[in-house]
């Protein structure tokens, strides 16, 4: 017998072993030393895994989710983020620890990517939860009566069904960064000390799925970037109904970066007119001390008063009981209220309620702050990465003896450029990773966005054009009439001319006496439309969430019963899941 010497084991080199003894010993005594290091790992390991689940609609929420991630990882904790309607049933009842951040959109509904989870989780099918611990942040505008609607229904829901709270909901009005950053701290802290997660920071998953998280841009409503207003173009005809104006913001070294699809948010101020006449209304000059700044612009730079918030009206009803507002809330009507109460303003409301209206020192504390606008980007980095590109409606109005006019889009189409080149807007960046040009450069993209709502498909067929994207786009547009309202025609044109635009259905409601909307051109192009599906289009939809948006879901749902003939039940899935892999998603407002 032969004996061999083992070079680079544990083996002494005199063991009285075969080499096929030899070699089975190695492997075993290596194996051993494997289970070593893999139980020395596993201590370190994050022996809980968190899920983090967030329902957005532009992004907010996805970006906190985000954060939370990485807060859990820093404490030893594992992390995974996904969007709420990712979530099966089955894997929501096999999770052991769950945070949710969830805005709220329109009446307060779910977000766009939290309706299939809201309407499995409200089932009477949903599974006991009794092994879960869970906290949810809410994402919302204490102006809208279904404030953080989405979160309380979700927070309730899970308790309902057997699910241990963690620790309070938190529900966050717009200047949300200090409660969401505290309730952040509180619950990851109080995870880190229950489960007795190692100190050392949890590695992330080395596969972990989707794009890398964006880096935040340092500019924030707090801290916005100042920049120069290049372009105020008006894109409409002065003949018509409507004041649509085409802006280009330079990037300078801002250093901010976008995709088409993302949005940018515009700090506003409010109109001098409208800021003289209620100074003069309250009896002020304007130089008076606020907090160390001057009252005038307090109300210029600082406050809501195109905007009545609910706490001014609750305040001027009890103050006036027998004003015209008093009478409406009395009814007990909230569309009559909102009907009442459209198109009126802070000074409106003050004049109605007479000289029971607070003066100035108990009306400051019922205005809030004057927030940002935000609009979708209408053009593409590849095209112009140094600007980016807005599509508005400037909005004007006479009713009564006064004139009204929009906040932002006022100041954009007459105040921001100034006329001096130097900066004027403040802006800041507000990414929407949920809705972009398909990652796939083949496939087939719809596009659905009457009036303004065309602004991020500009951007998207920009895009698709830079980048040489073989892939098919068909865009939807309509408004009133073709002759005045047909905004970036010669555009669209030079565009279908060099086969970009591989179809362009108008709807131009007003030229004829049968109104005609882009769900009716859906509706005439039923079997082509449902083709595109089958190939795996992409559809989008920009614009108006109360009727627009709802009208084409409605249509979209319509073309799909219509041609795969199975039922409403069967659209309806079919939908669903068009909206699970991402190819069906909406920026609507």
């Amino acid at each position: 017998m032969t004996l061999m010497a083992p070079t680079g084991t544990l083996i002494p080199a005199d063991a009285p072993f075969s080499a096929a003894q030899e070699s089975w010993l190695a492997g075993f005594l290596a194996g051993i030393a494997t289970a070593g290091r893999r139980e020395a790992w596993a201590v370190d390991a994050p022996t809980t895994t968190v899920d983090v689940l967030f329902g957005t609609q532009t992004g907010t929420a996805e970006f906190l989710a985000d954060e939370l991630v990485s807060g859990a990882r820093a404490r030893g904790l594992g992390a995974t983020p996904a969007a709420l309607d990712a979530v099966t049933p089955e894997r929501l009842a096999a999770m052991s620890h769950l945070l949710v951040v969830t805005s709220t959109y329109g009446e307060g509904e779910m977000p766009d990517n939290a309706g299939l989870f809201w309407e499995a989780l409200s089932a009477d099918a949903a599974p006991r939860l009794e092994g879960l611990r869970y906290a949810v942040l809410g994402l919302g505008d204490r102006g809208y009566d279904d404030f953080c609607q989405a979160a309380k229904l979700i927070d309730t829901r899970l308790e309902q069904l057997g699910a241990v709270r963690v620790h309070d909901r938190v529900d966050c009005d717009v200047d949300f960064e200090e409660p969401a950053a505290a309730w952040t701290t509180a619950v990851l802290d109080r995870l880190a000390a229950e489960t007795g997660a190692p100190t050392t920071p949890a590695p992330a998953p080395s596969s972990a799925p989707g794009p890398a998280p964006r880096t935040r841009s340092p500019w924030n409503k707090r801290t916005p970037y100042r920049s120069r207003l290049a372009v105020n173009r008006l894109l409409s005809s002065p003949d018509s109904a409507k004041e649509i104006r085409h802006y280009e913001f330079e990037l300078g070294d801002s250093g901010i970066t976008y995709t088409a699809g993302d949005a940018l948010a515009v700090l506003p101020v409010n109109d001098d007119a409208l800021v003289g006449a209620l100074l003069e209304h309250l009896g002020a000059h304007g130089d008076e001390d606020v907090d160390g700044q001057p009252l005038v612009e307090v109300l210029r730079t600082g406050r809501e008063v195109r905007t009545p918030s609910k706490e001014l009206v609750a305040e001027l009803v009890e103050r006036a009981p027998g004003s015209d507002l008093a009478a409406v809330v009395g009814h007990g009507d909230r569309a009559a209220l909102d009907s009442w109460l459209w198109g009126r303003d802070v000074l409106d409301l003050l004049r109605d309620a007479g000289p029971a209206a607070p003066e100035l020192p108990e009306l400051l504390p019922l205005l809030r702050p004057l927030q940002a606008r935000q609009y979708s980007i209408s053009s593409s980095p590849l095209a112009h990465p140094d600007r980016i590109h807005l599509t508005v409606a400037s909005v004007r109005y006479t009713t009564g003896h006064r004139r009204y006019e929009g906040v932002a889009s006022t100041y954009l189409a007459d105040r921001a450029g100034g006329g001096t080149d130097e900066p004027s807007a403040g802006v800041y960046l507000q990414p929407n990773t949920s809705f972009g040009v398909p990652a796939d450069d083949d496939a087939p993209m719809v596009m659905i966005g009457p009036g303004t709502g065309i602004a991020p498909f500009r951007g998207f067929l920009h895009e698709r054009a830079a980048r040489g994207a073989a892939g098919r786009n068909w865009l939807f547009f309509g408004d009133q009439h073709r002759r005045t309202d047909f905004v970036y025609e010669d555009e669209l044109a030079r565009l279908r001319e060099s086969g970009v635009l591989t179809r362009l259905d108008l709807a131009f409601s007003r030229d004829q006496a049968e109104k005609v909307y882009v769900q009716t051109r859906m509706r005439e192009q039923s079997r082509e439309l449902y083709g595109w599906l089958e190939e795996g289009a992409h559809v989008y939809v920009c614009g108006d969430a109360s009727r627009m948006a709802k009208d084409v879901e409605a249509e979209l749902l319509g073309v799909i019963a219509r041609e795969r003939g199975r039922g409403e039940e069967d659209a309806a899935q079919y939908l669903a899941d068009l909206r699970r892999a991402k190819r069906y998603v909406r920026d609507v407002y």
